[in-house]
């Protein structure tokens, strides 16, 4: 490594979250603020609540279907050419 070109490495760094949980970590910066964290990110508390409102799933599903069902024609250049 050459010398005075790397930032000071932390080994104990405190990162403080919005809902007042505090941990440390190894990082560049001597104190970190976040807004979210492990503790109350609604993912990793099970408080996440997944909603189908108007049934998009049951469109999507729908219009799904129907593109499978059509059948598209793909014009053919060299089909000009041949009937000359």
């Amino acid at each position: 490594m050459k010398a005075d070109i790397h930032p000071k490495y932390f080994q104990k760094a405190n990162v403080r979250c919005a809902c007042g949980n505090v941990f440390t970590v190894g990082s560049a910066k001597e104190f970190i603020e976040t807004e979210v964290c492990a503790k109350c990110h609604p993912f990793y508390t099970k408080q996440e609540k997944v909603m189908d409102t108007l049934g998009r799933v049951q469109k999507f599903k729908e219009r799904a279907s129907k593109k499978s069902a059509t059948v598209k024609r793909v014009k053919n250049p060299r089909a000009k050419a041949e009937k000359k």
